[in-house]
């Protein structure tokens, strides 16, 4: 008798269940775009800037370890001169403007030809200032702005928006138009993934042209901190192409001697009250490798009591409930989770895949060959993993999901769109994911992050 009850206590539990939509994990967004691969705008769409070898694909990065520091990249197209940026702090227009000069380099690829790549380091700005900056001479001359960050401080509110897997498609277009639409973001974090040059023949090096063009509203104007993807790797020996991330090491300067790192591929930086590590899934991270040894002295080298938030970029996610991308992340957990644990990182973002997800906080450190205990737990010491490689490039969106929803994903969607992270103080901060068809004031998925070294506590899903 009571084994009948159990039986139908379990069938009215599996009814309830099935009824009300309920999985392991959280929530699976009900908005799906279509699945298509989503077309690339046409190169017409980023004309050169009008007048003489014009400065174009204008970009700036973190120049220092602190923020301090500004890189200006810029390509000129028929010379090499000028080399100079000028710049001045708002206010200083009547005074003497300053000046940095370039380091050139240019570069083959196949049958391509890069024009003239520019990047000048500018150093010892004052913190939270607004600057213009003017390349080129004559009628090709152009000028752009920027605002320096606070000074480094445990309770110094700051604003990050981040993307991925951008691409340069109508859809990327609409992802880039509506994060700029948004006033609070101040500074991207890019989770690898730009320009999709290698989607065509011979990696058509003309598409890292227009992709250049085509950021230059926002990254001319705001830092974007890098990170390489799979598509940086351009590496292709059947066409004498045997140098892996040759277009992007040319095109993108970052300061990684700052922070001690031997390859610009990883590096941090700090920023306000986050220090933000950068890392390679697609160079070496093994035992005794340079990228192992340098995480493994970086992480040690964190000052919690300055920058209270510890925010990591790396292209393949470590958990991801999406059959597309999946467990290609897994060696680079393996090594690097009880790390990560140890260390209390706060938030990991991913790319890759081409979809949205963020994770409960858990981890999977237990876990060796021999005892079986390979289910990932919660564990209030490890990050939240997100997964925002949702910029809209030409493969198109991920759709297919694994089934039941993960009990360690707490929110999944196939939409396209970008996240805000408002850090407020050292214990709390505001993550909001918006996703292209919404205004922009309008998140699909926020949380309220509490930091792992001030203020442990479990933070509750909306």
């Amino acid at each position: 008798m009571a084994g009948a009850r159990s039986l139908v206590l379990a069938a009215v539990l599996f009814l309830l269940l099935s009824v009300f939509g309920l999985c392991l994990g959280g929530i699976t967004g009900k908005y799906v775009r279509p699945s298509a691969s989503t077309s690339d705008m046409p190169k017409s769409a980023f004309p050169p800037p009008p007048g003489f070898n014009a400065p174009e694909q204008v970009h700036i990065t973190q120049g220092d370890h602190d923020g301090r520091g500004v890189i200006v990249s810029w390509v000129t197209p028929a010379k090499r001169h000028p080399s100079v940026v000028t710049y001045w702090a708002e206010g200083d227009e009547h005074k003497e403007k300053q000046k940095a000069h370039s380091k050139i380099n240019s570069y083959r690829y196949f049958t391509y030809t890069s024009g003239f790549i520019h990047h000048a380091t500018i150093n010892g700005l004052e913190y939270d200032t607004k600057y213009f900056y003017e390349l080129g001479n004559g009628n090709g001359t152009r000028r752009f702005s920027f605002t320096t960050p606070p000074k480094v401080g445990p309770d110094v509110p700051y604003t990050f928006g981040i993307m991925g897997d951008l691409g340069q498609t109508f859809s990327s277009k609409q992802t880039l138009e509506h994060y700029m639409a948004n006033p609070k973001g101040q500074t991207v974090l890019f989770a690898g993934d730009l320009a999709y040059a290698d989607h065509y023949p011979n990696h058509d090096n003309v598409r890292w042209d227009t992709w250049g063009r085509f950021i230059e509203k926002s990254a001319a104007y705001q830092p974007w901190i890098w990170c390489a993807g799979n598509h940086e790797l351009d590496f292709v020996p059947r066409i004498g192409e045997n140098t892996p991330f040759k277009p992007y090491l040319n095109r993108h300067s970052v300061p990684y001697k700052a922070s001690q790192s031997t390859s610009p591929l990883w590096y941090s930086i700090r920023r306000a009250s986050a220090h933000i590590i950068v890392l390679s899934s697609y160079s070496a991270y093994g035992k005794y490798t340079p990228q192992y040894t340098w995480l493994q002295q970086e992480l040690s080298k964190v000052n919690r009591a300055e920058t209270p938030w510890l925010i990591v970029i790396v292209h393949a996610p470590w958990y991801n409930s999406y059959n597309y991308h999946y467990m290609e992340g897994e060696s680079m957990r393996v090594i690097f989770e009880s790390w990560f644990v140890q260390h209390k990182v706060d938030i990991v973002f991913a790319g890759h895949v081409h979809a949205y997800e963020r994770s409960e906080r858990i981890s999977n450190i237990k876990y060796n060959v021999i005892n079986g205990q390979s289910t990932p737990v919660k564990d209030p010491s490890a990050p939240v993993y997100i997964t925002i490689g949702d910029g809209g490039n030409v493969e198109g969106i991920a759709t297919s999901f694994t089934e039941p929803q993960p009990s360690y994903s707490a929110y999944r969607e196939a939409s396209f769109g970008h996240a805000i992270l408002e850090i407020k103080n050292r214990t709390h901060a505001h993550y909001t994911w918006h996703r292209n068809q919404d205004n922009t004031p309008v998140p699909a998925d926020s949380l309220w992050l509490y930091n792992r070294h001030y203020y442990p506590e479990e933070e509750s899903s909306p």
